[in-house]
Order: C-alpha cells, then sequence, then structure tokens
C-alpha cells in the first residue's frame, strides 16, 4: 500500500468514525430533551444567516476538534476524578435550552465533570455544596476543566460554543418573558456574561449581557468572545464561583434574598420547576 493511499485510509477512517460519534450523540440527545410544558410561550426570535446556518458547523467543527486532540487531557480529568471523587466520573443535570418553535424551552441533558462527592448524612440527604466541593474539586472549577464534558453538547447539537451559559430550570421560573428571550439563542459553553465577570456580576447583569449577545450574533462576535473566555477563565480564572459561596447562587434564592419575591412567590416556582423535571 502505497503512503498517499495509507493516508487516504487513515483520513477515511477518522472522517467515518466522528460522522458515527456525531450521529449516535444526536440520537441520545434526542431521546433525553423534552419541552417545558409548564412554561407559557414567548415569542420566537429571528435568526440571521450566521446564526441559522453557519454556527453549527462551526460548533461540530470545534467539539470534535477539542475531542480529538484533547483526548489525553479527558483521560487523565477522568481517572483523577474517578480516584479522588468516584464515579461516575461524568455529571449530568437538566437545563433548559433553545426554545422550539412552539416559544417553549427544550430541557436537554448537560454533561459536566463531577466536582463534588456524593457524601451524605444519616439520613441519607446529600450534604451541603461546600462540604461536598472537595479542593480537587474546586481546583477543577478554577481551571473550567470540570466544563470539558460539556463538549459532548456541543456535537450533540444540545449547547454551542458561544451563547447564553444555560442556567438551571428552577432559575429558568424566575425570568420575566423578556429575560427568558435569551432561550431564543442556543445555549453556549461561554458568552458574554462569562467575559464581563462570570459568577461574580449580579443576574440582572449576567442577564443583560445575554439579551445583548443576541441583538446581534455574529462571527467576529463569537471568536472575540472565545479569545477572550481563554484568558479569563482558564488563565486569571475570574468569577469562578458567587462572592463567599461555594457555588454560584440560584437566581430565586437571590431575588428572595433582596426582597424581590415573596416567600410564598418562591415556593410556588420552586414546585413548579420540580414539576417540569422528569
Amino acid at each position: 500500500m502505497s503512503k498517499k493511499t495509507r493516508i487516504v485510509a487513515v483520513a477515511g477512517t477518522i472522517v467515518m468514525g466522528c460522522a458515527t460519534l456525531i450521529y449516535r450523540l444526536c440520537k441520545e440527545a434526542q431521546k433525553t430533551t423534552y419541552r417545558a410544558e409548564k412554561m407559557e410561550p414567548i415569542t420566537v426570535r429571528k435568526k440571521g444567516i450566521y446564526e441559522k446556518y453557519i454556527k453549527r458547523l462551526l460548533d461540530i467543527v470545534c467539539g470534535v476538534g477539542v475531542l480529538v486532540c484533547f483526548s489525553p487531557l479527558y483521560l487523565v480529568v477522568m481517572i483523577f476524578v474517578g480516584i479522588k471523587l468516584g464515579f461516575p466520573v461524568l455529571f449530568t443535570q437538566e437545563r433548559p435550552g433553545m426554545i422550539g418553535k412552539d416559544g417553549k424551552e427544550i430541557i436537554f441533558k448537560m454533561y459536566k465533570f463531577r466536582s463534588m462527592t456524593d457524601q451524605r448524612d444519616e439520613n441519607g440527604e446529600l450534604y451541603p455544596d461546600y462540604i461536598r466541593l472537595t479542593p480537587f474539586g474546586k481546583w477543577l472549577r478554577e481551571t473550567s476543566l470540570d466544563e470539558l464534558g460539556e463538549v459532548i453538547n456541543i456535537i450533540n447539537g444540545t449547547m454551542s460554543v458561544v451563547g447564553p451559559r444555560p442556567q438551571l430550570v428552577r432559575d429558568m421560573v424566575f425570568m420575566t418573558d423578556e429575560q427568558r428571550m435569551r432561550h431564543t439563542a442556543k445555549p453556549g459553553l461561554s458568552g458574554l456574561a462569562q467575559i464581563n465577570g462570570r459568577n461574580s456580576i449580579k443576574w440582572e447583569e449576567k442577564l443583560d449581557l445575554d439579551l445583548k449577545y443576541i441583538e446581534n450574533i455574529t462571527f467576529l462576535g463569537d471568536i472575540k468572545i472565545i479569545l477572550n473566555t481563554v484568558g479569563k477563565a482558564f488563565i486569571t480564572k475570574e468569577g469562578v464561583t458567587g462572592e463567599n459561596m461555594a457555588t454560584s447562587e440560584d437566581f430565586g434564592d437571590y431575588l428572595l434574598r433582596l426582597g424581590k419575591i415573596s416567600q410564598d412567590e418562591y415556593n410556588i416556582k420552586q414546585e413548579k420547576s420540580k414539576s417540569m423535571l422528569r
């Protein structure tokens, strides 16, 4: 077999392998996503040519590229997470994704590397986050290595490289219709809020930055956010958690703490969020 033939054979094998991976991950995503039926519909935003046709192609190229190029890093992280924090090494959580044609969010399964243990008390209840978040888990978050699992979401189409960060379902129920417009764009690994303070800024500022992003989604704008993310998330480790908190504060807890909603309203919306989860 000539050198040229071997190169073509290897390239063909890689392409077929990547195509199979994308197909299987997309099929799995279809099985695990569902509509947030209890949410009131909002107006669907019109998308430009880049967002509608080109952005997904770039996501696939970037996602597969990261998975292939950083496979040794993935292996190392998986081994250490398994040893220090336990199995499974991937943590999954349901998050609200992009709004469908009916004006309601699609809830999807987001993947991250585990950063907390499963320690429970004598009643079987999980200990608070600050107890389960070990020094190793904190380091994973500070370096953003726990986010590597989200490349699976980028490949399966439930997330994009750049877009509003997917918040919790229990955060979504406290958002106004205007704030929910952030969900008219596909959620991203990074976004404007992540390069402008991340979790160290107020909730209103985060949501306003998300709304600013969807006003003008462009290729150059996304590239700028990606380059800024490398510096602020991976180098300076800016705003990984809220002030004096092991993890970032939920939107509902934030509103209740500041007296912007009543305890009754808080309880009702929390129950609503629980009833939407499968």
